[in-house]
């Protein structure tokens, strides 16, 4: 009797897809995997997987050979050309109706296209973020399917299966339908742009807590566990707070003193700042972080500059602070953080907004903000509050305008300012907390001058301005009506 053939098949096998194919033989289904290094897939099957429900093939037709109908093929590979490779060569070897997975780090672009492309040939195919990194994938990651709608019922049980769940009971999956083509990599995307804000903003909080408040790696681990407990709780506060108590293993101290301060990126956010221009919205949170990451990288420069330029002279300042002082800072600090991840947040659902409509999507921005509850990097508890507000107001144009986020920003508004202009008077950059801020200031504004900046445009380059007063588009004599300076 023949051996029964595997529900799902993967290419793939770096830590993410070994972990990912070991997540699905777990929830009960039989797994196929192949690997261009076919040691990669002799180490899995004789080691992790042994004795587990796997069958490992040395060839992509070996793999195609050992799937049920329809087939569902899920590939985890470095984004780029390699992918366009492999779809190619699946097609030769998949029939009508089998399905092509893309769970990489994938331009929604190349989704866009890819779908169309494969649908042409009669099978289906899916984009899907995937966000939880190592741990994720093998305990439940986040993720965001895209792309053949027909698809969705195909692969949702085993996708919903492997997925984080939340909820009072622990049974709502971090897994739902996106939208058609790349939506769902573009969801992904901008997952990864909040987070580069979310970090960046972090970083801030720990440097003014480290230099405006004195305070030591221990008092930091404390601070972070209490913050962990409130409003800001999160993957990312948590795994911050576990930083600040790790030993270094090479020497005394500890280890976060020792790490150089030069952050990479792996392009996600500048895609997402990029796409924020092309559509004209205002995401400066991301592109403040991702100029940030840039800066921090050109490390020989700064230490060149750090013995020319002077800054505020600050001993005084950070002497003199008492103990009730410092209390008030740490909760400003709080405060500031909070309202700026609320704005990074919102910018983020604002941007998905434009996207939808530019691209034709169905977006339910109640769900993107469930699918990120659990297993991805922003995981956090308020994301709860996103979800209730679009589910109280799928139209809702901006989170700021919700009553729960406008109240939370009032709140927060003075530390904020407070925390920011402290900043500024000692020396510290926090451009992610000017950013939120000044993005916060601008938005609540029903006039910005923004009225010169135009008549500059009309004055230099005729490009015409509109009126407060009356409809329609105008130019003017600016050179001949003007004051001559002479008179």
């Amino acid at each position: 009797m023949s051996e029964a053939k595997a529900d799902f098949g993967l290419i793939g096998l770096a830590v993410m897809g070994e972990n990912l194919a070991l997540n699905v033989e777990s929830r009960g289904y039989r797994m196929a995997v192949f690997n261009r290094s076919i040691d990669k897939v002799d180490n899995l099957i004789e080691g992790r997987a042994a004795g587990k429900n796997f069958v490992g093939c040395h060839s992509l037709a070996e793999l195609v050979s050992n799937l049920s109908t329809p087939r569902k093929v899920m590939m985890l590979v470095k984004a780029g050309p390699a992918v366009d490779t492999i779809i190619d060569s699946l097609l030769e070897l998949l029939d009508e109706g089998d399905i092509i997975i893309d769970g990489g780090n994938t331009h929604f672009t190349d989704t866009e296209r890819r779908t169309r492309y494969v649908e042409e040939k009669g099978l289906l195919y899916i984009g899907t973020g995937v966000s939880g990194g190592e741990e994720g994938a093998l305990k439940g990651p986040s993720m965001m399917p895209g792309g053949s709608e027909s698809a969705w019922p195909l692969v949702e049980p085993i996708f919903k299966a492997i997925a984080a769940k939340v909820g009072p009971n622990d049974d709502i999956p971090c897994c739902e339908w996106v939208g058609p083509r790349g939506a769902g990599h573009y969801v992904k995307m901008v997952h990864n742009g909040i987070e580069y804000g979310d970090m960046q903003l972090i970083c801030e909080a720990y440097h003014m807590l480290k230099e405006a408040a004195g305070l030591d790696n221990d008092q930091l681990y404390e601070v972070f566990t209490q913050w962990n407990q409130g409003d800001l709780q999160s993957y990312l506060i948590e795994i911050s707070r576990d930083i600040f108590s790790v030993d270094d293993d090479l020497a005394d101290g500890r280890l976060l003193d020792k790490v150089l301060d030069k952050a990479g990126a792996k392009g996600t956010g500048k895609w997402m700042s990029q796409l924020a221009l092309d559509l004209g919205v205002p995401s400066t949170l991301v592109t403040t972080a991702v100029y940030a990451r840039s800066l921090s990288a050109q490390k020989d420069a700064r230490v060149r500059a750090e013995s020319v330029l002077s800054g505020p002279a600050t001993s005084d300042v950070l002497t003199e602070i008492t103990d009730e002082q410092r209390a008030t800072l740490i909760e400003d600090v709080r405060q500031a953080l909070y309202a700026s991840k609320i704005v990074s947040y919102a910018q983020g659902f604002v941007q998905l907004q434009y996207a939808a409509e530019e691209h034709d999507w169905p977006l339910n921005y109640g769900d993107c903000a469930l699918l990120w509850r659990g297993g991805c990097i922003i995981r956090a508890q308020f994301l709860d509050r996103i979800k209730e507000a679009f589910d109280e107001d799928p139209h809702l144009e901006n989170l700021l305008l919700h009553p729960f986020f406008t109240e939370a920003v009032h709140n927060a508004q003075a530390a904020w300012r407070r925390v920011i202009v402290l900043a500024t008077e000692l020396g510290i950059p926090v451009p992610a907390f000017s950013a939120a801020l000044a993005y916060y200031d601008s938005y609540r504004r029903g006039s910005l001058p923004a009225n010169l900046l135009q008549a500059q445009r009309d004055y230099f380059g005729a490009h015409t301005y509109e009126r407060t007063d009356r409809e329609g588009s105008f130019h003017a004599q600016w050179l001949q009506w003007r004051r001559d300076p002479q008179d």
